[in-house]
């Protein structure tokens, strides 16, 4: 998978600009499908289920959700899965992108573009399984594993999320930086 994106990466920025849209455009979607999920007991709306941690807590959250909010709760469950493969392959790419673009001028920051990448992708793989159990509670299966699940799924998910921004985030600060030694060179 990361050398496909690395080949993909090879064609330019523009297969990422086109999944950024697309994670974007979905993002948009989950936040008016997550509006009716957010109140006194799910502040967070869907992601206060993901970290629920008990069924005891998720039962209060689902009961909490009145009316049409559990029908939004699925339609936000169904764009998620949309989103974690946006999002994965989003930050994958830019992860790869980065790295390329670093080969030169920082070799050691990119030779870990592609461990960003599979962290990224993996994060994508936790938030499915989280997902498996969210819908498995919003179905109304009593199993206290489930939410359990969901938690310690979506901790580690945000985690390697933010490490992976990070990455691509001082890579291009890096690049930014010496892009900017450059212009000084010259004047």
């Amino acid at each position: 998978m990361i050398q496909r994106l690395s080949r993909l990466a090879d064609r330019g920025n523009g297969p990422f600009w086109v999944l950024l849209v697309c994670t974007l455009l979905v993002i948009y979607g989950m936040q008016i499908s997550g509006a009716p999920l957010k109140n006194e007991v799910a502040p967070g709306g869907i992601v206060s289920l993901e970290f629920a941690g008990t069924l005891e807590n998720s039962l209060a959250i689902l009961d909490s959700w009145q009316g049409d909010a559990l029908a939004w709760a699925k339609i936000n469950m169904g764009l998620d899965f949309l989103f974690l493969t946006c999002y994965g392959l989003t930050i994958a790419l830019a992860s790869i992108l980065v790295s390329k673009a670093l080969k030169t001028l920082w070799p050691t920051l990119s030779k870990m573009g592609k461990v960003f990448a599979i962290l990224a992708l993996f994060a994508a793989g936790l938030d499915i399984i989280e997902n498996v159990a969210l819908l498995a509670v919003i179905s109304g299966w009593q199993s206290s594993m489930f939410p359990v699940i969901a938690k310690y799924c979506a901790i580690p998910k945000f985690i390697l999320v933010g490490l992976s921004l990070l990455y691509v985030i001082v890579g291009l600060g890096v690049m930014g930086v010496e892009k900017f030694k450059g212009l000084l060179g010259r004047a």
